[in-house]
């Protein structure tokens, strides 16, 4: 604003339209599967070792199981979660993370030590798995 109150128009170079550009493509396809409620947080309870179902949904408070079967299903097409079948009885399906799932773990370390230094604290403290 001028200082009668007036909008003044900024130069090109300098308008909120330039200050913002596209994030590149690999950083949205990332937050298109990273970016979806309790998807981290299940990787996250894979990177100690693999899981059983059962395992997963109690590391997992407040997930219901359809939304675990999805999301598992997803990482798995993502080529982030294997799924093997363990032979009964009773039959148990375990999971755990492929070579790509864990060349996540340097991420997930940072995003904790950002959590730590930027937002505000909560009961619920992250594994010590990714306090390094």
């Amino acid at each position: 604003m001028s200082e009668r109150g007036e909008l003044r128009e900024l130069p090109p170079e300098r308008s909120p339209a330039s200050a913002c550009t596209a994030p590149e493509h690999a950083i949205t396809r990332v937050f298109q599967l990273l970016g979806k409620r309790w998807t981290g947080v299940i990787l996250a309870a894979l990177m100690s070792g693999p899981g059983h179902f059962a395992e997963l949904r109690r590391a997992v408070p407040g997930i219901s199981e359809r939304m675990l079967s999805d999301r598992l299903t997803e990482l798995s097409a993502a080529g982030l979660v294997t799924r093997a079948v363990e032979e009964g009885p009773p039959l148990r399906v375990s999971y755990s993370l492929t070579d790509s799932g864990h060349a996540l773990r340097p991420a997930m370390v940072e995003l904790t030590r950002w959590a730590d230094g930027h937002l505000p604290h909560t009961a619920e403290k992250c594994p010590d798995a990714f306090r390094e």
